[in-house]
């Protein structure tokens, strides 16, 4: 065993909150209503500011109700879809019943990102409005429900980090008696904390949210450096049929998502430039 100055204890909790009956709530499931619900009462604060928006915002903040459930949709069918697709599609495949059984756990980021995009796309077309405004809002609040999913994570103690002998190292019931890095903690303060923190200084200093486009650019740059980051620390899942290669699935994964990002930033800063010397 690595011997580190200190191996934290693994904090046992329950990953049920609340037994009513025979009904179960889960603090997975109550991470998610966290994530949605905060990043709702956000956004709202974001559409009603009068130094963000001195002629009124693009759309009214009564919308958001309807754009909570586009996105809620969103998430859970393709956060599933991907979890099903991405990292394991030979399990799902031979026992397809389990596909239905959320509660259980088994969501995928980049699955629920596709599945929000398609979402976004789809409000922005019914309400005439830009797929990209919309999709700045969406991105702003996203690091919420991104931190919560991975204290959730952490509570359920799956997705543990690689063997370590750092001071902080934690030993988690299901992954043997070797310490190891609580990388579901890297996630929630690089992917959900660092972000949005990063984000609200754009939105609020930077003004970005006046060029459609800026803060999802951002977005997807900055969570998928902080994914790839703490996928080094993380025992990831490999690609499904590329087994041999030396990264895992979340890193692959990542990288389009970076690429995508920063090209969304040089295009829509050149064509803020553009305008701006018409």
């Amino acid at each position: 065993m690595p011997t580190g100055l200190l191996v934290l204890p693994f904090p046992a909790i329950d990953p049920v909150a609340l037994e009513i009956g025979p009904v179960a709530i889960r603090w997975y499931g109550l991470a998610y209503m966290a994530g949605l619900l905060l990043g709702w009462f956000y956004l709202r604060r974001l559409l009603a500011s009068k130094t963000l928006w001195p002629d009124g915002p693009p759309i009214k903040p009564n919308l958001l109700d309807d754009l909570i459930i586009y996105v809620t949709i969103g998430v859970i069918v393709g956060g599933r879809l991907g979890s099903v697709l991405l990292y394991h599609p030979e399990f799902y495949f031979q026992n397809p019943l389990e596909i239905f059984k959320i509660w259980n756990g088994g969501m995928a980021f980049h699955g629920g990102l596709i599945g929000t995009v398609l979402a976004i796309i789809l409000f922005a077309r019914k309400q005439g409005v830009s797929p990209f405004f919309v999709g700045d809002l969406v991105c702003a609040a996203v690091p919420i429900g991104m931190f919560f999913g991975r204290i959730a994570n952490f509570i359920n103690g799956e997705l543990w980090g690689k063997v370590s002998n750092v001071a902080w190292a934690m030993v988690f019931p299901a992954a043997g008696p070797e310490p190891r890095h609580p990388s579901q903690l890297y996630e929630a303060l690089l992917e959900g904390a660092l972000l949005f923190l990063i984000l609200w200084f754009l939105i609020h200093y930077r003004n970005w949210l006046r060029t459609p486009g800026m803060i999802s650019g951002m977005f997807l740059a900055g969570m998928a450096t902080g994914r790839i980051v703490s996928e080094l620390f993380r025992v990831g899942d490999p690609v499904p049929g590329l087994e041999h290669i030396p990264y895992s699935a979340g890193i692959i994964y990542s990288i389009p998502l970076f690429l995508i990002g920063i090209g969304l930033l040089v295009i829509c800063k050149n064509n803020s430039s553009l305008q701006a010397h018409r």
